[in-house]
């Protein structure tokens, strides 16, 4: 009979092949109590099994419980949220611009923008940073010229603009003065030429203000310098207006070529996967021997480098103690251990390459035939289309709820004065409460205090539990990510092992092998995918807390709490790729058998740890050609990005010549960036094949023999690797 693929007794049998029955009956047995036993051969199981049920139910029902959970979170965000404070600017009275009773002015305007930047304003401080302590108004438009009070004051309506002063004022009718209405803020003492940023009126680049603009000697000390020393430094820090907009209007002139660069991706990713199925091998050999190459040229360097410095005399005895590191590139003994380093990493690999070279070549085998199956399943390839969609819905409900969430609440409105040291006015500290509909200013001796928002309150049973929403959110969001991905795996997994127990391929290959394997796990397998994407939740729950812990930690001086710490987070780190890795395969395995996740997560892992080292040469192999796939993909069309942007492409046709950018780097990132996740769809569904294959590789070696009764149902290039075949059916 056919004796089980277990690498520590498979190389044992091919080094000693006349070892004793007894002794090899020893080493299955305790391989077998170790990892398990294997797989039995079973005359019913022809792929995928269809006769199935639903599994881990309770599982389901939870998430089902907590989804509903979920939508009523973000139905009472939606209530109580207000997320217009985001998307518009609210005025010193709390009123939106642009809707309601300012319709038609969705612009804000600050009167003096300097008590909004100054670190000396005491008001500011105050509120927390929550407010700026200056009258705000909504306006139709920006100011677009410099104004400002002079010495010789005139009528109101001829120095100021109605357009930028408060409602309640009628600049034609007033009997106040100027100088009343500049110290109560009906009016801006100065306006300078600003643009829209966020709604809101900031002042433009690179501004020449008037000879005369100043205002010392009327209202405090609003001098000009202050004025121009402080808007400057705001200009010069924050100029987002300008880039933004330049980089808009990149997008907006490089869209198209944009766009033909990412189809370009799509088309190399493409031509890539399907370029394995013949050169899989020669590509794999062509980047070990250059690996090694790469090695064998670092040992010859260092080696000229070590000799060159010892005939000079060179040596670390010479240099007194020093933190400058770069002097140790100029001693001998620095090359030496640099040479011995590399030489071994050189003498290992040639080892490995020696004694695993039948493992590589079954990794090669697998890779073509994935590449194969890829051919016969081409709907495979664009079914990461559907995971993202579904993706994209899970980061924008999240995100909605956490913008709804954040913005829940009545706001409340704080008295301010913007004198603190005027008369009857050093009362006033940021903390009153006050009411804008029913503030009036003739109700207080002061004559400088304000109602302007503060923020929105957090008192009441739903606003002192926003925080717990919060992380119920971000569970929420984990949950749902780690489940959509996991359905993405599970049913690419099913459609692949239909491809590999077909026996006469490609006729025995099911119709619609993707949707038949969608249905399958939405059908019975919800459970499951939820377990398992409920425990690799929590892990990262988990790591969250830390980094938030690190965060505030961060400038602790208990050198103990943060090894502890750093220890925990590479200790979850490893916890999560671990999990990623067995959740993988246990998907895998419920996409074939039907059974339950901790079963597969069991026999997973059993029948993996079996071949412990088929694992590793497969997964090193497949990184790496994965690896070279996607520096292919983004290197090369990020190069030819670059060279056609930046108009190093000489072109004289004017339909196809680059066009002329303010930030040609902006398309070129946004071409890579886009290839990287175009290839990283492409080549996770290639390795998701790579990984079914295997595990029905490894199934199919244990469960048959080559026989009439039990065939083998891998490829003639495996079963030739193997030195095995099938026997002739008796006609």
């Amino acid at each position: 009979g056919h004796v089980t693929d277990r690498e520590a007794w498979g190389s044992r049998s091919e080094s000693y092949p006349n070892r004793s029955s007894c002794c090899r009956a020893m080493v299955k047995v305790k391989d077998s109590e170790a990892h398990g036993d294997p797989a039995k051969y079973d005359p019913t199981f022809k792929g995928p099994v269809r006769n199935r049920s639903c599994t881990d139910v309770i599982c389901c029902l939870l998430f089902m419980v907590f989804i509903v959970g979920y939508m009523i979170v973000g139905i009472v965000a939606w209530i109580y949220g207000d997320p217009r404070q985001v998307m518009y600017p609210r005025n010193s009275t709390g009123m939106y611009c642009g809707i309601g009773e300012n319709k038609g002015k969705p612009y804000l305007l600050y009167f003096d923008l300097l008590k909004c930047v100054l670190g000396t304003n005491i008001m500011a401080s105050a509120l927390n940073g929550m407010q700026c302590p200056t009258t705000q108004i909504c306006v139709a438009s920006c100011p677009d010229k410099f104004t400002w009070i002079t010495p010789s004051l005139g009528k109101p309506d001829e120095i100021f603009n109605q357009t930028f002063c408060q409602p309640q004022i009628n600049l034609t009718t007033t009997t106040m003065s100027v100088l009343e209405i500049a110290k109560h803020e009906l009016c801006p003492l100065f306006t300078i030429p600003s643009a829209p940023f966020f709604n809101r009126c900031f002042p433009k680049f690179n501004l020449t203000y008037p000879p005369g603009f100043t205002t010392d000697s009327i209202l405090g000390n609003a001098t000009k310098e202050n004025v121009t020393g402080a808007i400057n430094a705001i200009v010069n820090s924050f100029d987002f207006q300008n880039i933004g907009k330049k980089i808009f209007q990149d997008f907006a002139l490089s869209w198209y070529w944009i766009a033909i660069a990412l189809g370009i991706a799509m088309l190399v990713s493409l031509f890539f996967l399907l370029l394995l199925r013949f050169t899989a091998g020669i590509l794999v050999w062509v980047l070990i021997f250059g690996v090694l190459g790469i090695l064998a040229y670092g040992i010859y360097h260092c080696y000229m480098e070590y000799e060159t410095l010892k005939k000079d005399g060179a040596s670390i005895k010479d240099i007194q103690i020093t933190t400058n590191l770069t002097v140790l590139i100029h001693v001998q003994e620095t090359w030496l251990v640099f040479l011995i380093i590399l030489a071994v990493v050189e003498g290992v690999l040639l080892l490995l390459l020696l004694f695993l070279r039948k493992r590589l070549l079954i990794a090669i085998a697998l890779i073509k035939e994935a590449s194969k199956a890829i051919g016969h399943i081409m709907s495979a390839l664009f079914f990461p289309l559907i995971t993202f969609v579904l993706l994209i819905i899970c980061v924008a409900y999240w995100g909605m709820t956490a913008l709804y969430l954040a913005t829940s609440g009545v706001p409340l409105f704080r008295l301010t004065t913007l004198n603190s040291s005027a008369p009857n006015c050093s009362n006033f500290d940021g903390n009153q409460t006050c009411d804008p509909m029913t503030f009036k200013i003739d109700t207080y001796a002061c004559k400088e205090v304000r109602c302007i928002f503060y923020k929105y309150n957090t008192d009441g049973l739903y606003q002192r539990n926003l925080f717990n929403l919060q992380i119920y959110n971000l569970f929420g969001f984990l949950w749902c990510i780690n489940f959509v991905i996991a359905l993405g795996q599970c049913t690419l997994a099913g459609a692949f092992a239909s491809f590999y127990w077909a026996f006469n391929k490609p006729k025995d290959i099911p119709f619609f092998p993707v949707a038949g394997a969608f249905m399958r796990t939405l059908r019975y397998h919800t459970g499951s995918l939820a377990f398992g994407a409920l425990i690799l939740s929590i892990v990262q729950m988990i790591r969250i807390v830390l980094e938030y812990l690190d965060h505030k930690l961060k400038d602790s001086h208990s050198a103990i709490a943060r090894f502890l710490l750093c220890c925990l987070k590479c200790c979850f780190w490893c916890l999560e790729k671990f999990i990623k890795f067995l959740n993988r395969n246990a998907y895998i395995m419920i996409a074939i058998y039907g059974k339950n996740f901790c079963i597969s997560a069991k026999n997973a892992f059993s029948l993996l740890m079996r071949n412990i080292v088929r694992v590793v040469v497969l997964d090193k192999v497949t990184d790496l050609l994965i690896f070279f796939g996607k520096l292919l993909v983004v290197g090369g069309v990020g190069v030819l990005a670059f060279f056609f942007f930046s108009g190093r492409i000489p072109i004289d046709d004017d339909k196809f010549k680059n066009p002329t950018l303010n930030y040609y780097w902006i398309p070129i990132l946004t071409v890579i960036l886009g290839s990287y996740m175009i290839a990283q769809g492409f080549f996770s569904v290639y390795n998701m094949c790579v990984d079914t294959l295997f595990l029905c590789f490894l199934e199919d070696l244990e469960r048959n023999d080559g026989s009439k009764e039990k065939p083998y149902f891998m490829s003639k290039s495996l079963m030739s690797i193997l030195n095995k075949k099938n026997k002739p059916p008796s006609s």
